[in-house]
């Protein structure tokens, strides 16, 4: 069954109690990676008591520490105000003892099949069963996991003798960057469950947000999750199709991305033309649904499309170099922005890793600048740091800018002119004004935009 479910207040255990407030719940998060600690701090911001256990000792550490393994704007501040409420440990042990509602936000990684990695999710009904969980548990699948995992997870709960240990999924929806609103102000809730009384549970801890909740199976839940973020890359790709043919026309992506959105029917979100989309979930979602069809004996031809257009479109903006440049050999050139996308410092299939890789291939020298992104990684091998982006452009032979920071786009565009050895700049992302780029003396170029000459018609 789907569909909406009010709120209302909790007694004792999670049981409806008509009138006062909503019951304050023991919460569990096993991962205090990025969705399990953003997940955490927010049910600690709403009155509960939670624990967050991680594996990884210099996490706990850190965040014992108030400090924060992850960029995400106003965490720390978050974290900070509702410390009372947030415990942090390496053992499992402790926060079972500590919970009632246990929320997995373990990783998922894609293995070389394509299939997602389900290790760590088995991994922690491995650890329950040893350390014993018992009926007054409720295990919430916050990690998107492919659809069937719930049901093989509870098959393993109800074989290693934990059958009255309660089970749901709860899919994230969070964007990076903006998690914290994500979670406390969702655009719905989705909660699947094989019994009605565990989901109740759960949909309580969501009721103060006063968003639409979803009650359905536990398969359809997993699949919600999966479908929604296929379905916003395959916007994301469209778009970019669109782009590539708006250049060979001489159309303007951005006026025609415009016109579309205004259909609501079709909506603007994610209707921004660019370098292609990265991230821990748009191309790890993608790659599994297509991989869960195959498996199932259907190919989902569309999703193929999908990966391959975005995969291609990171490598256009060598194209359009060398159609200014030339040779790439010997050339020094700019990278402005390392991360998937501003306000966070997530590299996971970010644009820039692909570029930097093409770039060192054909010979070019690469510098590049990020404000927040760790650049001591080994992914960066090869590519020189600078520490502002006027010093990555200064000497350049060309620019790109590949993460729309406010920071990068807003600097003096008109003095970092006059130190690069030529003015090329490659927009990535559309944040910059082709006019006014080409008025400054600039040779640019965006991502399916209208050549600067050709202006528009009053």
């Amino acid at each position: 069954m789907t569909g909406a479910m009010g709120g209302g207040a909790t007694g004792p255990g999670g049981a409806a109690a008509p009138g006062g407030p909503p019951a304050r719940e023991r919460i569990g998060v096993i991962g205090a990676g990025y969705v399990g600690l953003v997940t955490g701090v927010c049910l600690a911001s709403m009155g509960h008591e939670v624990t967050l256990r991680d594996i990884d000792a210099v996490k706990v550490a850190a965040l014992n520490d108030g400090q924060t393994p992850i960029y995400e704007p106003g965490l720390v501040d978050i974290m900070a105000e509702h410390a009372e409420r947030l415990t942090y440990t390496l053992s499992l042990e402790r926060m079972l003892d500590r919970s009632d509602i246990i929320f997995i936000a373990v990783d998922t990684p894609p293995t070389y099949s394509g299939d997602a990695d389900l290790s760590r999710v088995m991994g922690v009904v491995d650890e329950l069963e040893r350390v014993g969980a018992d009926a007054r548990h409720i295990l919430v699948m916050k990690s998107t996991v492919p659809v069937g995992t719930g049901e093989r997870v509870r098959a393993e709960l109800d074989a290693r003798g934990l059958g009255e240990v309660g089970y749901c999924s709860n899919p994230e929806f969070l964007k990076e960057g903006a998690a914290i609103a994500d979670f406390l102000r969702p655009d719905r809730v989705v909660i699947g469950c094989f019994e009605a009384v565990h989901g109740d549970r759960v949909a309580a801890l969501y009721t103060p947000l006063a968003a639409p909740i979803v009650r359905t199976t536990v398969p359809t839940a997993e699949m919600v999750k999966y479908a929604s973020n296929a379905f916003l890359a395959t916007k994301i790709s469209f778009i970019n199709e669109i782009a590539n043919v708006c250049e060979e026309v001489g159309a303007d992506v951005a006026v025609v991305a415009d016109g579309m959105g205004r259909d609501a029917r079709i909506g603007s979100a994610f209707l921004r033309a660019g370098i292609g989309f990265g991230g821990s979930c748009f191309p790890k979602d993608v790659s599994a649904l297509k991989q869960l069809a195959g498996n199932s004996g259907y190919h989902f031809q569309l999703l193929t499309s999908v990966i391959e257009v975005n995969e291609l479109q990171k490598r256009r903006v060598i194209g359009k170099l060398k159609k200014h440049l030339g040779t790439l050999e010997g050339r020094r050139v700019a990278l402005l922005g390392l991360a998937f996308k501003p306000e966070t410092d997530d590299m996971r299939e970010a644009s820039s890793l692909v570029l930097a890789a093409r770039l060192l291939a054909e010979g070019a020298e690469v510098c590049a600048f990020d404000p927040v992104v760790d650049t001591s990684t080994e992914r960066l091998k090869g590519v020189t740091m600078a520490s502002s982006a006027e010093e990555a452009i200064a000497g350049a032979d060309a620019a790109v800018l590949v993460t729309e920071w406010a920071s990068i786009v807003g600097i003096d565009w008109a003095a970092a002119r006059d130190t690069m050895r030529s003015a090329v700049i490659i927009d990535g992302r559309n944040a910059l004004d082709p006019l006014e780029m080409t008025r400054l003396g600039y040779t640019f170029e965006g991502i399916g935009r209208i050549p600067a000459h050709v202006g528009v018609p009053a």
